[in-house]
């Protein structure tokens, strides 16, 4: 082994140290994340390929987003590297008594680098994953932001004008418009029924004719005539309601015009048309898929795969103690939760597409010991995720008469 360069990242600086062959440390020093530090980190191991003749293997752990900047140095200088879970990290460090410190950190970190088999960190060459994480990461901050924005808009309503939510339904354009109109019943007892279908023609964002319009406006005012608010027309959260009302419009559009950008990019992908082949799975989904699972090939088998989502087995047996197996749950969650819930949506569309991941659930449901709903639901995980990697691995589309030859 050449010399090991091991790094112990924090916010804006990194603790080096640098071991040659024999495990002696030759180096120990601080690096800040900025150009003229890293001009300096290059001089260092450009010697160090020269001394070793080969590069420096160099190893530290992911600490999210400080350590992107020294990932980012790295993959322009071609620099291959080793970027280690923390929790793995922390096990094959564990000693029975230990001070935690930086340098330390650093110093136990490039030791058990001699002693641990650890894989280079797979990286693209193009940006295209990385851009299709951020825009399905900001795609659930908008989707969370929107769904807390909903909340607090819907605890006001109750107070104001409750009735309006059997108006229509509360997702819908015609909703948020009407409500930034009228927050309070009394602002729609003050119309006349032709200003109301007009407001109502122009609200609902479709070309729904006067009559229809005409109809919905007396329902309106029924429901005004019939509600009792708990607040004035006056008060500050009729404000907040409509305010509240036009967050979440802007919220929708941004929403989709995120998903318009992973459309976009991913539109000539083939791992994007394999997984809109697939019964259930739609451009939303499969864009999502993308962002959070990345470039497939870098797995080995559908096992590494399943790790990495979280899925695997965890068995627990001491002595005459056994425990009953679950998942590990150690991997991505956010991606664990999108596959968990578009199963759901596979089950609700099982009478209109043939999807031989519904038929696994049925069996699995109907088999002498039936399985509950969450393990039969993540029993279609784990087959969905080895038949995505059979698909890609060989190039090749969903076709459901093959899929049931495996069932």
């Amino acid at each position: 082994m050449t010399h090991v360069v091991a790094l112990d990242v924090s916010k804006g600086k990194s603790m080096m140290v640098v071991y040659n062959q024999s495990k002696q440390c030759k180096f120990e020093g601080e690096i800040l994340h900025n150009r003229s530090s890293f001009e300096e980190l290059d001089g260092i191991l450009r010697d160090l390929t020269v001394q070793g003749a080969q590069a420096p293997q160099i190893v530290f752990e992911a600490t999210g987003s400080y350590s992107k900047a020294l990932e980012r140095f790295l993959q322009d200088r071609s620099y291959a590297y080793c970027c280690i879970n923390p929790l793995e990290a922390k096990t094959q460090m564990a000693k029975m008594r230990r001070q935690k410190t930086d340098k330390g950190d650093a110093h136990e970190l490039a030791k058990s680098h001699f002693k641990e088999e650890r894989r280079e960190t797979h990286h693209s060459a193009d940006d295209y994953y990385d851009q299709m994480r951020a825009l399905t990461r900001y795609y659930e901050e908008v989707s969370a932001e929107k769904e807390h924005v909903f909340n607090r808009m819907h605890a006001i309503l109750q107070l104001s004008f409750s009735e309006l939510e059997s108006f229509c339904s509360t997702s819908s354009v015609l909703f948020l418009n009407i409500l930034q109109a009228y927050p309070h019943p009394d602002e729609v007892l003050d119309c006349s029924k032709t200003v109301l279908r007009n407001r109502l023609k122009k609200s609902t964002g479709k070309n729904i004719s006067v009559r229809q319009a005409e109809e919905k406006s007396l329902v309106l005012i029924e429901l005004a005539k019939n509600s009792y608010p708990a607040i004035s027309r006056k008060d500050v959260r009729c404000e907040q309601l409509r305010d509240y009302a036009k967050r979440i419009m802007e919220l929708k559009a941004k929403k989709a015009r995120l998903v318009k950008q992973m459309e976009e990019l991913s539109k000539d992908r083939k791992e994007y048309q394999i997984l809109l082949s697939i019964p259930g799975v739609g451009k939303v989904t499969a864009g999502r898929i993308i962002g959070e699972l990345g470039d497939i090939s870098r797995f080995h088998n559908h096992k590494q795969l399943n790790a990495y989502v979280g899925i695997d087995m965890m068995r627990y047996q001491s002595g005459t103690i056994y425990k009953k197996d679950k998942i590990n749950k150690r991997g991505n969650k956010n991606l664990r939760r999108i596959l968990f819930y578009m199963i759901q949506t596979m089950l609700s569309w099982r009478k209109k597409k043939r999807n031989h991941l519904v038929d696994y659930y049925d069996k699995l449901k109907t088999q002498p010991q039936r399985k509950p709903h969450k393990v039969a639901s993540i029993a279609c995980v784990n087959k969905f995720l080895k038949m995505l990697f059979h698909l890609i691995q060989h190039d090749l589309m969903y076709d459901y008469e093959k899929a049931t030859t495996n069932l």
